[in-house]
C-alpha cells in the first residue's frame, strides 16, 4: 500500500490551508508506522477509535473527496484497505456494484466504508445516508455486513453506527 501524494496541494485552498510537502511526508510515515502496527503485527483495528484514527490519517487533509473500504474477514481482520473512488470537492460518485465486485474478489466478510469531507465538516448528508443504505441493501444479498461508515473531518470522525444510522 502506498501513500499518493500528488493531489496535496502547498497552498490554501478556499482559505483552509493544506498540507505542506514535509507534512505529507509525515503523515506517509505514520501511515507507514500504523499500517505496520496494525495491518501486519496485529491484523485488526481493535476499536472504533483506533479505526477513526487510522481512517483520518488516511483521508484527512486532502482536497478532494476519496470514498474507501476496509475489507474484513469473518473474524473482523482487516484484509486490505483500498480507495475505491475518488471525487471532487463536494462529492464522489459511489458505485455500489464495484464495492461489491471487490468485496467478492477480497473474500471479505464485512467492510467499513468511509469518505472524507474536504469542507471539515463531518456531519453525514442526506446523499452519505442514501450510499450506506444502498451499500447495506446490496451486500447483504451476497451476506456480507457493513460495520459503519465513518465520516472523516477536519476536527473529527463521524460513525453513522454510534449515532444509529446504519
Amino acid at each position: 500500500m502506498s501513500l499518493q501524494l500528488s493531489f496535496f496541494p502547498d497552498e490554501t485552498i478556499n482559505g483552509r490551508p493544506h498540507l505542506t510537502r514535509g507534512e505529507r511526508n509525515l503523515v506517509a510515515k505514520a501511515i507507514r508506522c500504523l499500517e505496520g502496527k496494525y495491518l501486519v503485527t496485529a491484523d485488526v483495528l481493535a476499536s472504533p477509535k483506533e479505526t477513526k484514527a487510522y481512517l483520518k490519517l488516511r483521508l484527512c487533509g486532502l482536497c478532494y473527496e476519496v470514498f474507501a473500504c476496509l475489507f474484513l474477514d469473518t473474524r473482523h481482520r482487516i484484509i486490505c484497505y483500498e480507495e475505491l473512488f475518488h471525487g471532487t470537492i463536494d462529492g464522489a460518485s459511489v458505485h455500489p456494484r464495484e464495492v461489491v465486485r471487490r468485496v467478492i474478489e477480497t473474500n471479505a466478510a464485512a467492510v467499513i466504508v468511509a469518505h472524507n469531507h474536504p469542507s471539515g465538516v463531518a456531519e453525514p448528508s442526506q446523499a452519505d445516508l442514501r450510499i450506506t443504505q444502498r451499500l447495506k441493501e446490496a451486500l447483504a444479498l451476497i451476506e456480507v455486513r457493513v460495520l459503519d461508515h465513518l465520516i472523516v473531518g477536519e476536527g473529527e470522525t463521524t460513525s453513522l453506527a454510534e449515532r444509529g444510522l446504519l
